[in-house]
């Protein structure tokens, strides 16, 4: 440990070694260091979202210097497991950033947004008054998102390619949304599987996940890891929930996650309004500018979704996408049920903010949860059944219902994360888990060390576990070379 600066530094032994920077035992702020002796691969670079607390990591600086990272690569584009790409620009990171082509696209643009969003809490704050910094600054600005693209580089699924002479890596689609991928990591003759986020076998969308034949070391998600889904046809179950809604008179608002849940619950919409399983002239409004731009970009790749191009660009009728607050207005004020999908998806900022003013205090409207939801964020507070909820400093009475569909979610429950390690043709004897609470952590490696004889250990935050030694003998690559 450097004394001045309090960043770790790595001595060139003869060992390959994991570390968490980000999301051990919390399921944000994704990053893991892989550390070989000739090579440091940081795997996810997200921000951390949730708490106050949480939140506040994103301002220290990470224990290892961004120059002595030699390669960065993406898994998928959430701001979980890329917001934190600025940064780490900003502080030193020089090297390439690996992602798929769609996750390339994306992570363009939850980056823009999330620099917009920065720059406006700060320049609110100044104007307003209410910080306890002169002045308020954002964390990066989209000056600084601009500086970083330079360093992506999009490459293909199921290709090798070559970091150094001893290490390569291979991208497999994970489902979970469009371009998320599994990383398989073939290392000093070690195969080091990274999980990214496990989409679900079944999805409305996307394909099932896959992965290589086999690994040594699994490092694993565990969202879910003490839940398992509500097995009932998710379509089922909204279309009773929009329906009673409407017959209550009330407003239905899902707050979606813009980059893939979005996309998803426009689809069904789409096949529930055409089976008319719900009214087909119930207005449906997305408002989210950065959904509509992910659902654009959703046309562009075809390979990685699952329905014709033809259903995927006609689910965007019967939908109406808002792009300014000004609309945003007009919407809350228009009578008569209606449909609202808007972002944040854990309701921790964004447009669904106004419309969860209006909503929350009226019982005949449904707040319709449909994804995982942190803790301290108001999607969890809804959950727990919370009497009251705070925006923008006033506390609004939670009156509406509030209902969520399990079955919606992008992240594999307990059953189904095993199922994805039983695929491996020979089980790997090592996984490690991250990206999950301690109790959904604790019930997974419970239930993989008795169901699977599997050894699987909970990764600290900041503790490097020793994976294995190394031998001097290089081993021929047959990748691509990316230079």
């Amino acid at each position: 440990m450097n004394a001045d600066t309090n960043e770790m530094t790595f001595g060139d032994d003869k060992a390959i070694y994991i570390q968490s920077l980000g999301a051990a035992e919390t399921v944000t702020g994704s990053k893991h260091l892989l550390r070989t002796p000739g090579l440091t691969i940081m795997v996810d670079c997200g921000l951390y979202q949730g708490i106050k607390s949480v939140r506040e990591k994103n301002w220290q600086p990470l224990t290892v210097k961004a120059s002595a990272i030699d390669a960065l690569i993406i898994t998928h584009a959430h701001l979980d497991h890329c917001g934190y790409i600025p940064l780490l620009i900003k502080n030193g990171y020089r090297g390439k950033i690996y992602m798929s082509e769609p996750t390339r696209d994306l992570t363009e643009l939850i980056l823009r947004d999330s620099a917009k969003l920065q720059e406006e809490d700060a320049r609110k704050a100044n104007e307003r008054g209410y910080t306890k910094h002169a002045p308020a600054l954002p964390l990066y600005t989209i000056a600084d998102v601009e500086a970083s693209l330079r360093y992506f580089v999009p490459v293909d699924a199921e290709k090798n390619y070559v970091l150094n002479d001893r290490v390569n890596f291979r991208f497999s689609v994970a489902g979970h949304i469009p371009g998320a991928c599994s990383l398989l990591i073939n290392c000093y003759g070690r195969k080091i599987v990274f999980s990214g986020d496990i989409g679900r076998p079944h999805s409305e969308l996307l394909p099932a996940p896959v992965h290589s034949e086999s690994a040594d070391f699994v490092v694993m998600e565990s969202t879910y890891g003490d839940r398992l889904h509500d097995k009932d046809d998710p379509a089922d179950e909204l279309a009773f929930l929009i329906n009673d809604t409407i017959f209550r008179r009330g407003n239905i608002l899902i707050p979606t996650f813009a980059v893939g849940r979005a996309q998803e619950i426009m689809h069904m919409l789409y096949r529930l309004k055409k089976q008319k399983r719900i009214p087909p002239a119930i207005p449906v409004f997305l408002d989210s500018p950065m959904a509509a731009s992910a659902s654009r970009d959703l046309l562009q790749y075809p390979d990685w979704i699952t329905i014709p191009e033809k259903e995927c660009a006609q689910m965007f009728s019967g939908i109406t996408i808002n792009e300014d607050y000004t609309g945003t207005e007009k919407i809350i004020k228009q009578k008569g049920s209606k449909i609202i999908l808007a972002a944040s998806g854990m309701l921790t900022g964004g447009r669904v903010l106004e419309y969860l003013k209006h909503y929350i205090t009226d019982s005949k409207n449904t707040i319709l949860i449909i994804g995982f939801q942190a803790e301290g964020t108001r999607g969890r507070a809804l959950l727990n059944q919370t009497h009251e909820i705070k925006i923008h400093g006033h506390y609004y009475p939670s009156l509406a219902r509030v209902e969520e569909i399990g079955g919606l979610s992008a992240h594999a429950d307990q059953g189904e994360l095993i199922g994805w390690l039983k695929k491996f043709k020979i089980l790997p004897p090592r996984v490690y888990l991250v990206h999950g609470e301690p109790c959904a952590q604790e019930a997974l490696r419970v239930k993989i060390k008795d169901e699977l004889n599997i050894k699987a250990t909970i990764l600290k935050e900041g503790k490097k576990e020793f994976l294995f030694a190394v031998t001097d003998s290089p081993s021929p690559q047959t990748a691509a070379v990316l230079t």
